[in-house]
């Protein structure tokens, strides 16, 4: 996957192939449509899914009922 970032920040916010791409800085942040744009060109949605740059598609990580 092509390292997509608009980050300029010193150090560099996480890629978006980095474990941790959640970690980068929100450039539009949208919490009344439920959704933000980070540094790295990841769509953060509010239950926890992604959408990366490339049209990939991460599942949300929702905590379960034990």
């Amino acid at each position: 996957m092509a390292a997509t970032t608009l980050c300029m920040h010193t150090p560099k916010c996480p890629t978006v192939d980095s474990p941790d791409r959640e970690a980068a800085h929100t450039v539009a942040g949208h919490p009344e449509q439920g959704w933000s744009l980070l540094c790295n060109g990841v769509l953060l949605f509010e239950d926890t899914g992604e959408l990366l740059p490339d049209g990939q598609i991460i599942a949300p990580r929702r905590l379960t009922a034990v």
